[in-house]
């Protein structure tokens, strides 16, 4: 155990003591308030999220659902950067694309008052809309789309192929734009002069 300048204790980061840290503070329903809590930082873990959401300890995949489940409940993004956050804690970790992968979802009703609801791998839903904007990213080189969706305050979920194939399908024309409708709103995915 490292010691401060001013002889406090400092508890070197742990996946274990967090997860005990997380359980506790989700004894409530729904998430824990994570945007509340301003804990010291305690360092770096090595942890990672890959971009297909698998998440890694220590360079291996955590393989028990409920334990992601667990630490993708306090996860927050400040900047550029993630942090696993408790209320005695925050400690960073990587990420290498967006934390969250949407895997499926379900679209309601037609054109422009059609909602698309996205379910996460580790079982978020978000309605797109103005509090889950859906946006695209290219890369500038082959022009690959990288779709993604707000799942909740800065963490965003990338859409997987399949599920943005059958967005695709989906798509409409507006106003120079080829895209989707999801709560009134209109998300474009690629100028229409583009599509063949």
């Amino acid at each position: 155990m490292a010691k401060t300048m001013s002889g406090q204790n400092l508890v070197t980061p742990s996946a274990d003591g967090l997860a005990a840290s997380a359980r506790e503070a989700r004894k409530g329903k729904g998430l824990p308030p994570v945007h509340k809590w301003n804990p010291p930082f305690c360092g770096d873990l090595d942890m990672r999220i890959a971009r297909d959401g698998t998440w890694f300890y220590l360079g291996t995949p955590i393989g028990r659902f409920e334990l992601v489940r667990l630490f993708s409940s306090i996860l927050r993004k400040d900047g550029d950067d993630y942090f696993l956050v408790t209320p005695v804690e925050k400690v960073g970790i990587t990420v290498d694309d967006a934390p969250f992968v949407a895997v499926d979802f379900e679209a309601e009703g037609e054109g422009e008052s059609q909602v698309l609801t996205f379910e996460t791998h580790v079982g978020d839903h978000a309605a797109a809309g103005p509090d889950h904007p859906i946006r695209v990213e290219r890369d500038p080189e082959t022009g690959e789309p990288s779709p993604y969706v707000l799942v909740r305050a800065n963490l965003e979920a990338l859409i997987d192929r399949k599920s943005f194939y059958r967005l695709v399908d989906l798509g409409a024309h507006h106003d120079g734009w080829f895209g989707v409708w999801s709560s009134g709103l209109f998300f474009p995915i690629i100028p229409s002069e583009e599509l063949g």
